[in-house]
Formats: structure tokens, sequence, C-alpha cells
């Protein structure tokens, strides 16, 4: 490997989903991580804060950007319009550059928020949001024809609403998915033209929402802690800065709590009424939940009514059968406030939304009484407060558009978005995220022991791009993570250059149907 003083030019990401620091660190600590310890012990090992909220589409657009949301413009799986519908966010709405796009050669593999691949010096093979294995699922193209040659069972996903009741065939298929995403690994391994190696696993998120016992999380933790033992080796050889991130933290969860209700009993948010075609079917005792029974037991779930119908008519009908729908079942019209995916809080002002009541003067008093309202919610059962609340203008400051406010829920709790009867009701999920996921540096640049300062996902792309001795655009919002590097390096002692921020071109819309892809986050509890 090389000295201290000479010029790193490679740097290799590895991305573990989900992986929260307080279990690498115990089980670090009883010696269940080979490979984690010894970065640990010869690099730069502590937590990294995630985005507010902290959630997958927010945080790896931020961890290869090195700005917040309001800057790289995703938000959730979803964007929503001012007429109360919701379209799927892409990696063609990434506006910041990504550190593929100022690293190259790049090799990109399974990144979320990166469907349609698009065409960089270098391979990109997409990640969670594609639709199928095809057309945009790399770049070049006719890597997709070599990845389905030689990985014929390779998936982009499973179908996680088909385990819940049935975790038993979960670990089998699961265990699967990873070696295959291990041998796509290896597959771009062996081209070794790169200066970026970029390369997810999303296991880890998918198991701990799913299960969330030791024995079975810690089997898991040492398969990654050999791939981890794998990707040192080859980073090794290639005379590269190894970086090991994950978007978030994860944690057990016991209940629910449907932040929409709160807002319908507090009279900020009016449900539709039932009349015309929704009353006689409300009347009849026909609602959403009903419909979904009978077919059930006529073999036929949502995926298959998704599958066949096109979303146009599927939201025509949702919005005439009675349900609890935190979109078509809200009375916008008469509605003060409104909770969207992730716990985004819209004042539904006259500025913004087509049925709009809320003048935009009145918003900064709106909000006042929406925190006092979130804040104070309390468990009936313990007493204890269950909502933490950021201001939206403050954490996405330069997007007029951006939420109004963020309710996260506190540990051991999850954010409903549903009308249900309740607030508080039980959750088929074993685990969900939290704010603090793992930060790991190692190479010769990088001190032995060290341990970042307050490191949060904004940091990560200024510190790689900094540790190859690359400019850092001037609009990035994290830092430098100068505290890692060993005194004598060269990036320990060169200056912090910054470069003009490039806006990217816009890219066209994708015209894709992602029905698949949304059964997919609906059976991780992603959306309602």
């Amino acid at each position: 490997m090389k000295t201290n003083t000479e010029l790193n030019s490679r740097a290799f990401v590895l991305g573990l989903d989900g992986v929260p620091w307080d279990l690498i660190e115990e089980w670090v600590g009883e010696g269940e991580l080979k490979h984690f310890g010894t970065v640990m012990r010869e690099g730069a090992a502590g937590p990294l804060t995630s985005t507010v909220p902290a959630t997958t589409p927010l945080a790896w657009p931020s961890i290869a950007t090195g700005v917040r949301p309001d800057k790289h413009g995703i938000y959730g799986f979803r964007r929503l319009t001012e007429n109360y519908t919701h379209q799927v966010y892409t990696g063609n709405d990434v506006k910041q550059p990504t550190l593929w796009e100022m690293l190259s050669p790049a090799i990109v593999g399974n990144v979320p928020m990166t469907y349609p691949a698009r065409e960089i010096n270098g391979t990109i093979v997409a990640g969670m949001m594609t639709p199928q294995i095809g057309e945009g699922f790399t770049y070049p193209p006719s890597l997709s024809d070599e990845i389905t040659t030689r990985i014929p069972d390779y998936q982009i996903a499973l179908d996680w609403s088909q385990y819940l009741d049935s975790k038993d065939e979960f670990l089998p298929d699961l265990n699967a998915l990873v070696q295959n995403r291990r041998e796509l690994m290896r597959l771009l391994m062996a081209d070794d033209d790169w200066r970026l190696f970029f390369f997810v696993y999303t296991a880890p998120d998918r198991l701990q929402h799913i299960i969330w016992e030791e024995d079975i999380l810690l089997e898991h933790y040492r398969y990654l802690d050999d791939i981890l033992g794998e990707v040192m080796a080859y980073v090794e050889a290639h005379d590269a800065t190894l970086y090991i991130v994950s978007d978030h933290g994860f944690g057990p969860i016991e209940k629910k709590v449907a932040v929409n209700r709160v807002l319908a009993n507090e009279g900020l948010l009016t449900q539709r009424k039932q009349k015309g075609v929704r009353g006689t079917l409300s009347k009849l005792g026909i609602t959403k939940d009903g419909v979904m029974g009978v077919l059930s037991r006529l073999g036929i779930d949502d995926e298959m009514v998704v599958d066949h119908l096109p979303q146009s008519v599927t939201a025509q009908v949702a919005k005439q059968i009675p349900g609890a729908h935190f979109l078509f079942d809200v009375d916008h019209s008469n509605t003060t406030a409104f909770v969207y995916s992730f716990g985004h809080v819209y004042v539904n002002d006259t500025r913004r939304f087509e049925q709009g009541i809320v003048d935009p003067t009145e918003i900064p008093a709106v909000k006042r009484q929406l925190r006092s309202v979130f804040e104070g919610l309390t468990d009936p059962e313990t007493g204890e407060h269950v909502l933490r609340v950021t201001d939206g203008k403050e954490e996405y400051p330069t997007d007029p558009t951006a939420p109004d406010l963020i309710v996260e829920p506190l540990p051991r709790y999850d954010i409903a978005t549903a009308l249900s009867e309740e607030i508080f009701t039980p959750t088929p999920m074993a685990g969900n995220h939290l704010p603090e996921g793992i930060f790991l540096a190692w190479g010769s640049d990088i001190a032995a022991g060290s341990r970042p300062t307050d490191a949060t996902v904004y940091d990560v792309a200024p510190t790689v791009l900094h540790g190859l001795s690359e400019a850092i655009p001037d609009n990035t919002d994290g830092r430098v993570l100068r505290e890692i590097f060993t005194p004598e390096s060269i990036p320990a002692t060169a200056e912090i250059r910054e470069k003009a921020y490039a806006k990217g071109e816009v890219i066209a819309t994708v015209d894709e149907d992602f029905s698949d892809v949304e059964n997919r986050l609906r059976g991780l509890g992603y959306i309602e």
C-alpha cells in the first residue's frame, strides 16, 4: 500500500442500509464481528446522523451528493402534487451532482434511487425503486443481459408483504437475495478501471423491518462481516480508501401512531362525507377494507388489482369507496393540515394546493398550533411523549414548497398516515428507522482509532472528494471530516477546495409502471 505522503486516487464506498451504530459497537466489543473490529482499530469509526426524517430515499441521495433534500430534490418515495395525488420519485429527480458524476470512471451497484441508470463514465446497476430488470436497469444497457446470464436468479427486491405472515420462508429467500447481490458485487469487481466504487446492501434494513430477534440479526451481521472482509482485501489490493456507511439506524417498535387521526380529533383535518356513491356504499357497509377482504377470499390481492388496472382507474375507485386513506378520504376543502408520507406535515394553504383554505400569512400561527398538538401527544398506557417535531423551513431552507413540519416517532413507535379510528394501534412490523447509523473508514490515510465528530450523512460526499484531492461543490451542506485523516497525510494538510455548483440537465419524467415497486414498499410499511 502507498505511503502517507502519496496521493490516494481511489475510494470504495460500501453502503449497508439500516445498520445502527449501537449494534455494531456492541458486537465488535463482544468479538463477534472480526472485520468490523479491524476497521475500528485500524481506522475511523463512529455514529452517522441521518436525514430528517431518517429514511432511505432521502438519505442515500444525501450521502451521494452532500446536500439536504431541499437541494437534491428527493423527499420520499413519492412526490405530493398540488391536487393531492402523488408520483413516484426516480433518479432523474436528483438535482445535485452525485459522487459517481464527480469522480470517474465509477462503478455503482444497487444504490437506492438510481433508476433509471444514467449514462456516466463507468457502470451503474440501479437499485431500490427499479421496477424490473430491463430498460433502465443498467448502464451500459448491455450489462443487464450479462447479469441475467451470470446470475440467473438475480432479483431487485422481494415482495415483502407476502412474508409478514410467513416469516419462516422469509430468511431463506432473503439470504438468497443477498448472496446474489454479492455475486453482482464480484462481477463488478472484475473491472479494475474505476476511481470510485459505490455498492449498497439493503438487506439489513429489510430484515430488521420484519424480524428483530438478536440471534437472527447477529447471524446476518456475521455474513455482512464476511462480505466486509472480502471488500477489505479488494480495497487493499487496489490501494483505495474504504468508507462504510449506513443511511440510518434501526430499533424495535411496538406501536403505530396515526398522526392524521390526531389532526382529525383536533378538528384540523376533515374526512370526506359519505354522500353520493360513497354514502350509498357506506350505508351498505362497503369499505376499502371490506372490498379487499372479499377479493382476498376469491384469491385476488391488492397487488393483482394494481397490476391489472390502470393507476387512473384505481385512484378513481379509491376516491369513491369509503376508507381511511390519508389522501383519498380527506376533505381537503375543509382541512387545515395533513401529514403525508414519512411524517411530512403540510399546512393546506391556498398558494400550494388546489383546495387550500389557509392564507399563507397564517401559516406560522398554524405551525405553532400543529407543533403544540404533536409534541403534546402522549401514550395513554405509559404517559410518554411519542413524537419529535422539526420545522421544515429550517431543515429544508432553500425550497419554498418543502413540508412545513416533520414529525418523527420516538424510539419504539412508528408513524402511520392512515385515518384509523384509534391513534395508537399495534404494528405488524418488528423494527423501524432511528437516526443513528454508522460511519467507518479504513486506509493508509485514515488515523487508527480515530472518531468522526458529529458526523452526518451530508459529510460523506465532501469527505470522499477531499480524500481524493478533489474540490467540493460550493453549495455542499456537509463538511470534510478532517479529524479522521492521519496528520501527515495529504487530506489532513491540503486546503479544502470548492468549485461552483453545476446544476445538471433537466431529465424527462420516467413513464413507467411502478406498481410492483409500490407493492414492495407497502410490504415494508413504507406506504399505505
